[in-house]
């Protein structure tokens, strides 16, 4: 009983040191969902994938994230060759699983999605699902900024890249698009430029008249060959930072 409790007052420790090490602050007045697996056979197969990838696969960079994430590196809507292309030879491990929201990657970070080598760097990329799930702004924000915790608290060495989430809707005026700009003004402010770099690169995607084409994304969520193409110039810069120490 004694190493349980001495085991659990270490762990508490290491997320208050993770809190201090954060620029932001709490986002929500009470705590975001408890972290949680889910139970979907595909699911499951994804997250046993990744598990063995981490302990297998040589990577210097861990992409986490939904199915924004994991369809990038799938032959759907052609964005598997724009991953070979940019990501693969960066030595990124892809770590999406569709429809995970933020307490989802919290409980696989702590069942074997961090369980390999410490990577170089860590790109995050979740919370869409929250708001698609009826989640406030502030609180999809909180399951974001609690994911960054924990991954401080297990990687205390690992430069994150987090990335503000990427527009979903056909317009301005969409509600979910909305939500979007809040969560993402939210958790900019968590990025301090050294352990943690916020970058909002979306923008790209959009037309000029901020509309969200169906060339770039049929379903408004995800995104094709032609967004993913868009979106590489601004961020494979930003991971060889990442590989870089900068």
């Amino acid at each position: 009983m004694q190493l349980i409790a001495l085991a659990f007052l270490l762990a508490l420790a290491l997320m208050s040191s993770a809190q201090a090490q954060l620029r932001c602050a709490a986002f929500d007045s009470w705590p975001p969902a408890a972290p949680e697996p889910r139970e979907a056979p595909e699911v499951l197969a994804t997250f046993n994938r990744i598990n063995i990838a981490v302990k297998t696969q040589p990577y210097r960079v861990l992409f986490l994230g939904d199915s924004i994430t994991q369809r990038w590196d799938e032959p759907v809507w052609g964005a598997k060759e724009v991953w070979d292309a940019h990501m693969a030879p960066r030595g990124v491990l892809n770590a999406g699983v569709n429809g995970d929201r933020t307490e989802h990657l919290r409980w696989r970070l702590a069942h074997g999605n961090l369980d390999g080598p410490a990577p170089k760097g860590v790109v995050l990329l979740i919370g869409t699902n929250d708001l698609g799930h009826g989640r406030p702004p502030s609180e999809a924000a909180e399951g974001i900024r609690q994911t960054l915790v924990e991954l401080r608290a297990k990687l205390p060495d690992t430069r994150i890249l987090l990335l503000g989430l990427w527009p979903r809707g056909a317009t301005p005026e969409d509600h979910l698009r909305q939500e979007v700009a809040a969560v993402n003004k939210l958790i900019s402010g968590c990025g301090d430029g050294q352990a943690v770099t916020y970058a909002d690169i979306g923008g790209v995607l959009l037309e000029p008249n901020g509309v969200l084409s169906r060339t770039v994304s049929p379903d408004l969520l995800h995104f094709t060959a032609a967004g993913y193409e868009r979106l590489v110039p601004k961020l494979d810069p930003l991971i060889d930072q990442l590989e870089r120490g900068q």
